[in-house]
């Protein structure tokens, strides 16, 4: 069977099945796939890369169904990053949401994938991350990015997005849900879906009083708010629209490159993260012996763990090489 370096080629050429089943890897973390990322990396930072977030309700899966119909009809290839919660029996994705997209399946240029967060708590995992390179690296043109949607867990999307747009929709509370949910900063865009219902210019009026307390900096993004009525398409190229002009401006201005720094920073610790982690527990010999000393009362837990670091430090470059 091939492994995750024997199909790197076919992802670059944008084949679906071998798309797919680079995701696959990734999401297992599958022996090879981070040589494969790695051969991957530097054919990355092409593609537009969207967040969509908001809380549960606000119709985030049939507005990103929306976007997709409109990029296929400009001539602009998608894939698609729904993450849903984790099974707490296989890891994998839950919610299986994805048939509201399922009239984008027959179209070679949508690619549409569910992917878990398995428990990270800012709403994306180190997998995720990794899909939007895989994507970026297949040649799609636009990747967006679809939280899960459960309130304040939703703040890393800006790690993975250029762009990122909060969604909030009329008639499921006395407030603007993304304010009750800390998402009003993260915004570059705030949409107000299913407009067509009774209180939308409320909300409007809401997020338009929330954004001006929020005292903008001088030369800072103006975050515009834009209606949308998902089922229909209403407002849906304007939106897009509203994306370009801030991918432009991020661009100009030199916001596209920190950005691009802050989602690789956030990849590089990521990875330390785990390569520490997985040196770090039980069945470790190392880690085992740290135990024991602790519960003896022969050492102390800071102690420990400085000793510990010490020592993944001194065989770093030989065991991670």
């Amino acid at each position: 069977m091939k492994g995750p370096t024997d199909i790197v080629d076919a992802v670059l050429a944008g084949d679906p099945a071998a798309v797919a089943r680079m995701l696959t890897f990734v999401e297992r973390r599958a022996d090879g796939v981070d040589e494969a990322l790695a051969k991957m990396h530097q054919h990355t930072g092409r593609a537009h890369v969207l967040g969509l977030t908001g809380p549960p309700g606000s119709g985030k899966s049939t507005l990103v169904s929306a976007l997709a119909r409109h990029y296929r009809d400009t001539g602009r290839s998608v894939g698609v990053l729904a993450v849903d919660p984790s099974s707490v029996f296989t890891g994998g994705a839950i919610l299986g949401d994805r048939i509201r997209m399922s009239e984008l399946a027959g179209d070679s240029g949508v690619f549409i994938r569910s992917i878990a967060t398995r428990g990270a708590l800012g709403g994306l995992s180190r997998a995720c991350l990794d899909a939007v390179a895989v994507l970026d690296a297949a040649g799609k043109d636009i990747v967006i990015v679809e939280t899960v949607g459960v309130g304040q867990a939703e703040v890393d999307v800006i790690s993975a997005a250029q762009t990122v747009a909060v969604v909030s929709v009329p008639g499921l509370g006395d407030d603007v849900q993304a304010i009750k949910a800390g998402l009003l900063e993260i915004a570059d865009v705030h949409v107000v879906n299913k407009a067509d219902r009774e209180g939308a210019d409320r909300t409007v009026a809401e997020l338009r009083d929330m954004l001006r307390l929020s005292h903008p900096r001088p030369g800072q993004w103006d975050v515009p708010i834009r209606r949308t009525i998902g089922t229909t398409g209403q407002g849906v190229a304007e939106l897009a629209a509203q994306f370009t002009d801030h991918l432009a401006w991020i661009t100009d201005n030199g916001e596209r490159e920190r950005r691009a720094r802050d989602n690789a920073a956030t990849r590089i610790r990521w990875v330390v993260e785990q390569l520490v982690a997985d040196r770090l527990r039980p069945g470790v010999t190392e880690f085992d012996h740290a135990v024991d000393e602790v519960t003896a009362r022969h050492d102390d837990p800071l102690s420990a763990a400085k000793a510990l670091i010490a020592g993944l430090s001194s065989d770093t470059q030989e065991d991670f090489s």
